[in-house]
């Protein structure tokens, strides 16, 4: 049985494509295929590329931007890569903050005076390591506010700030790499690292050519510091690359760090500013040495009120705080003020050992002898004479030696210019004629031998034959002669002939050699006019060696340190207590040489100096066509001299020594010794007078001068004992 059904229709797929799309025919009815996606895209590109000229101009240059641009955004990836690269290598490399904080090749010193404060500074300062956490607050907000305002912002550069700085410096018609920088505070950090590398004085020559090299702004080194100051953001934070910035940034005055300036300019640590002083120190930073308070306080306000306003700009003070701090300006501390003792700084720098003082790499806290207060008063009584007895605008110079009769120097003045340091010291450095100044010495060796200040020489017309030279005839300062004389008078009038026959009668090798042995180290002149101070010397070394007639006739080193030791250290370096040395005249030489010499200020050519209440001896001194000017003399408690001429040896004019510097001398000491109870001089006027040979018409030789053994008093054993000894010294150590 069969069963009937309908056929099964072909199981056929829906049509996804219209008829449109069939391509071709054939018995089956063929299906057409999907168009290729490319080739509807390059129909729709062809269809919006221009055809004909215009798409044959337009394809050269269309096919070099595609080739740029692709050139472009690899090179760019490319570029990224590398200076991630150089960034994570520098990074990697960079040393812990704490060694980055102390970055001096020199190292500093701090001077105390004779009380224990200090009162000058040398090298480079550097007051201890701060942070970010130790300063004051508002400090911080100064250095942001001033000089990178988006600092907890960015990435180490400013992008915005660097376009700002280019097109200032094209306005104002330099490179785009010099002047305004752009720097921010990271880069400003990079610099003082000198993106990383240390000093090397072997390689870098001196310091300065160091640092100049480090702030060098070509492109490659502007490309090193943008890549270092992003090492910096990436291995540092914030807080750390301001404390780096803290400690390393100069600020004037020889001060690395923000704890050293304000240290030397406020006497204050820098967690202990106030806005005004923070402002200060923070307008410091674009200029140091010019906007210095110390070099003009002045300016430097004014800069600190421009600091100021841009913290109330800023929001990082309130405007009443700015107005406040405006009309409460800084003020700098006494030491800093006073900058006094620049020129004896200056001495004790030169005369220390090297290595602990000018070329030290340590920190050193050295004691000295100074006393400001007579450094003032010296400085004052210099700056009155000048003011008040000197024609304006004359360019004559003065010196000022203040010392005790140990050799202690209390005060140094070179110059008229007494807020200097590094300057041209004449109380030390100028080698200059004595005059008459040096005559004591010609009286001590007298007095030595057995004369007496009653002793009498003859005031007359003198010639002496020098071989080679001549005949050679001294006359006094008048032109007039006052026949027999005692040596007392003699030197009180600073007579010149009898202090001629004194030297040839005592023999001038023992003038030379008195005159060495109290500390005259210049080349002393060999013939007869060493009796009137012909040599040259400083007054450094004259005053020091009338210390040593005030001192009893011992010899005298002048010295200013007391103690060296290094900060931190407790057990010193160095020490001295005293200058006094080997004893030069037995001492009743030295108090009846005392005594003459205060015949010099009462009623003799010194009479300008006499004091008001106290005695007072010295020596004026004028050289040949008065070049050089002295007076110098002593108290029972101070000795102090003063030398006044020109820098170029022009002559003075109407100056003499008992003129304008006994007149600086009188004024000084009257200031120095305010306050302190009047002292006797130790002195006394003994002695039997002994007449001095030679013959009134001047028979005196350079080979046949009158032998000084006849009328003298023969010394105590004692004084020969040790006569002997210095003689046989002198000619085994000097070959005299």
């Amino acid at each position: 049985m069969s069963s009937k059904s309908k056929p099964r229709s072909r199981l056929v797929a829906d049509r996804r494509y219209s008829a449109k799309t069939k391509t071709g025919g054939g018995s089956g009815g063929g299906r057409g295929r999907p168009p290729s996606r490319s080739r509807k895209t390059n129909r729709k590109s062809s269809a919006r590329r221009p055809r004909g000229l215009v798409g044959m101009i337009l394809a050269v240059p269309l096919w070099f931007l595609r080739v740029f641009w692709s050139l472009i955004w690899r090179g760019s990836v490319v570029v990224i890569l590398l200076v991630g690269l150089a960034v994570a290598y520098t990074a990697a490399t960079l040393p812990p903050v704490a060694e980055l904080l102390d970055g001096r090749a020199k190292g500093s010193v701090r001077m105390l005076d004779r009380y224990g404060e200090v009162f000058a500074w040398r090298g480079e300062q550097f007051g201890g390591a701060i942070t970010t956490d130790t300063v004051a607050p508002v400090l911080t907000k100064a250095i942001v506010a001033t000089e990178d305002r988006r600092f907890y912002n960015h990435f180490g550069l400013s992008p915005r700030g660097i376009a700002s700085a280019i097109s200032i410096n094209l306005r104002e018609g330099r490179g785009p790499l010099s002047g305004h920088g752009g720097s921010t505070i990271t880069q400003q950090t990079a610099k003082l690292l000198c993106l990383g590398r240390p000093y090397d004085p072997q390689v870098d020559g001196s310091e300065a050519d160091y640092e100049a090299e480090c702030r060098r702004s070509t492109l490659v080194r502007k490309i090193n510091e943008a890549i270092f100051a992003m090492a910096m953001e990436a291995r540092y934070s914030k807080a750390e690359i301001l404390t780096i910035y803290l400690n390393r940034a100069f600020l004037g005055a020889g001060a690395r760090g923000f704890e050293a300036a304000s240290q030397r300019y406020f006497g204050k640590s820098a967690s202990q500013v106030d806005t005004a002083e923070a402002a200060m120190l923070a307008g410091l930073l674009v200029a140091p040495t010019r906007y210095a308070p110390t070099n003009d306080l002045k300016r430097s306000r004014d800069r600190a009120s421009v600091v100021l306003g841009l913290m109330a700009e800023q929001g990082k003070i309130s405007e009443s705080e700015a107005r406040q701090a405006r009309a409460n300006p800084a003020t700098l501390s006494e030491a800093a003020q006073a900058r006094a003792g620049g020129y004896f700084a200056d001495w004790v720098m030169s005369s220390g050992p090297s290595f602990l003082t000018r070329d030290t790499t340590e920190d050193v806290i050295i004691r000295t002898t100074f006393d400001p207060r007579i450094q003032t008063a010296a400085e004052a009584a210099m700056k009155t004479i000048f003011a008040d007895k000197v024609k304006e605008g004359s360019e004559a110079q003065a010196a000022i030696v203040v010392m005790s009769s140990d050799g202690a120097v209390r005060a140094v003045v070179g110059g008229r210019q007494t807020k200097v340091s590094g300057a041209f010291n004449r109380a030390v450095q100028a080698q200059r004629q004595t005059g008459s100044a040096f005559k004591p010495f010609v009286y001590a060796a007298a007095l030595d031998l057995g004369m007496s200040p009653n002793s009498t020489v003859e005031d007359t017309p003198l010639t002496i034959n020098i071989p080679g030279s001549g005949p050679w005839s001294p006359k006094n300062y008048d032109g007039k002669y006052r026949g027999r004389v005692t040596l007392t008078e003699a030197l009180r009038n600073s007579l010149n002939t009898p202090a001629v026959r004194i030297s040839e009668e005592v023999g001038r090798e023992n003038v030379r050699r008195t005159a060495e042995m109290f500390g005259i180290k210049s080349d002393l002149a060999a013939g007869p006019a060493l009796a009137l101070g012909a040599s040259e010397s400083t007054l450094m070394e004259m005053t020091g060696a009338y210390a040593g007639i005030l001192n009893g006739g011992r010899s005298v080193k002048p010295y200013g340190l007391t103690e060296l030791r290094l900060v931190g250290e407790s057990r010193s370096l160095m020490d001295q207590d005293g200058g006094m040395g080997e004893r030069v005249i037995s001492e009743t030489a030295a108090r009846q040489l005392t005594y003459m010499m205060s015949k010099v200020i009462d009623g003799g050519t010194g009479a300008r100096a006499r004091l008001p209440d106290r005695e007072a001896a010295g020596k004026t001194g004028t050289t040949q066509a008065a070049r050089d000017a002295w007076f110098v003399g002593f108290t029972a408690d101070y000795v102090a001299g003063v030398w006044m001429g020109y820098d170029d040896n022009t002559p003075l004019t109407g100056v003499t020594g008992g003129g304008l510097p006994a007149e600086i001398w009188q004024d000084a000491m009257i200031r120095v010794h305010e306050g302190l109870p009047p002292q006797p001089l130790p002195m006394e006027s003994g002695g039997e007078p002994v007449a001095l040979g030679g013959d009134n018409d001047g028979g005196y030789s350079e080979r046949q001068a009158p032998s000084r053994t006849q009328q003298r008093r023969q010394p105590n054993p004692a004084q020969a004992a040790e006569r002997i000894i210095l003689d046989v010294l002198g000619k085994i150590l000097g070959g005299r």
